[in-house]
């Protein structure tokens, strides 16, 4: 039997009422922050970054795929990990559905990650997943972005993630980037976001959180720690 409060219909539609007076002062707020990011300065991309594509070398300029703006999903899987990091797949696996309807809006979508490129082919053909995934193994992109540490830094807890020096568990981290490029072919980064800042782009997190239990996650030793790949629940 629930011991959560429950009231008359005309009771429980005040304090709907009441939630909705919240959620709106939210979305009015979001729309603020959002304003407040694409007002954000950006910077000059300085260095010439090529990565590991399906067809050969590919450099960041062509990853805009013919548009002005381009997300970069920075997918945490190391040169030496035998499969992608399953936080980063459950993020992955909400990418498809938007990347169609993304490139009417001026953007194209991708993810990079330091692993070989034939490592990153094998795990996407087992995860069923067919947007552009490129490897930046050969080159700094990923530590200019401030999403790969190294050894050192992870064990004396100096990895300078989400712009400040923190303790970290691993070598790779999760992120996205953005860029812009104008009529000259000049790149500019525009935005980064890490940690919490990525639960925006996991719809399925949005559909728990209107749930009665939500995330359910309290009582976990960490958050995602119910989570696996999507090939690889028991049921």
């Amino acid at each position: 039997m629930t011991t959560h409060e429950i009231l008359p219909h005309d009771d429980w539609v005040d304090a709907r009422k009441t939630l909705l007076a919240k959620e709106k002062e939210f979305s009015r707020l979001r729309d603020e922050l959002s304003k407040a990011r694409r007002e954000l300065p950006w910077e000059r991309v300085q260095k010439e970054y090529a990565f590991d594509g399906p067809n050969g070398k590919v450099t960041l300029s062509e990853l805009f795929d013919g548009k002005s703006q381009l997300i970069v999903y920075h997918f945490m899987y190391g040169p030496d990990w035998e499969e992608g990091c399953k936080s980063c797949s459950y993020i992955a696996d909400h990418f498809e559905p938007a990347i169609v309807h993304l490139g009417h809006r001026d953007v194209s979508m991708v993810a990079v990650s330091r692993a070989p490129l034939k490592e990153l082919a094998r795990f996407k053909e087992r995860m069923g997943w067919t947007f552009t995934w490129v490897s930046s193994f050969d080159n700094e992109f990923n530590r200019d972005c401030g999403v790969s540490f190294t050894q050192d830094e992870i064990d004396e807890n100096t990895a300078y993630y989400n712009y400040k020096q923190q303790g970290f568990p691993s070598t790779e981290a999760p992120g996205a980037s953005v860029f812009f490029t104008d009529d000259n072919g000049d790149l500019y980064h525009t935005y980064s976001v890490y940690q919490r800042g990525l639960d925006m782009f996991i719809i399925a997190y949005h559909y728990l959180d209107i749930v009665p239990k939500g995330r359910d996650e309290d009582y976990l030793s960490y958050t995602m720690e119910w989570l696996r790949l999507h090939d690889a629940y028991d049921d």
